[in-house]
């Protein structure tokens, strides 16, 4: 039987806007996705051990703090310590092109700026999953 994708959308910070982490883990939801929101102002570690408990296929980050080259590494490296591995990391935010490409290269998957379509993002999720039968 086939399993719903699990996604922790988090946003991290002491950035308070939530809108947009509430609008993408609702059209996750709506695309057929169990989505766990872990509500505002997380701590990397936060987010890491809520991934591992809730036993996550990915994790989304929400951040429009501009602490993305701090916060994104950071979480990596928790992942790599606790064993979290073969779980998407994504984010989305105001994040500058230049930053988009160093965090990809370290690891990190889609980042997506304002504007972005919902339905581009579920599918991103999906496709993913896909590609390694998480679903």
């Amino acid at each position: 039987m086939d399993r719903k994708i699990r996604v922790l959308i988090a946003k991290v910070g002491l950035d308070g806007h939530d809108r947009g982490a509430k609008v993408i883990a609702a059209a996750l939801r709506d695309a057929g996705m169990e989505v766990i929101y872990t509500g505002l102002r997380k701590t990397p570690e936060m987010v890491v051990e809520a991934a591992l408990q809730e036993d996550v296929d990915a994790i989304g980050v929400s951040l429009l703090s501009g602490a993305h080259m701090t916060v994104f590494p950071r979480i990596l490296d928790l992942m790599k310590k606790k064993g979290v591995s073969g779980v998407l990391l994504f984010g989305g935010g105001i994040i500058p092109a230049e930053d988009i490409t160093t965090l990809k290269s370290m690891g990190v998957g889609e980042l997506f700026t304002p504007g972005a379509s919902t339905i581009d993002i579920a599918a991103y999720v999906k496709s993913w999953a896909a590609a390694r039968a998480v679903a």
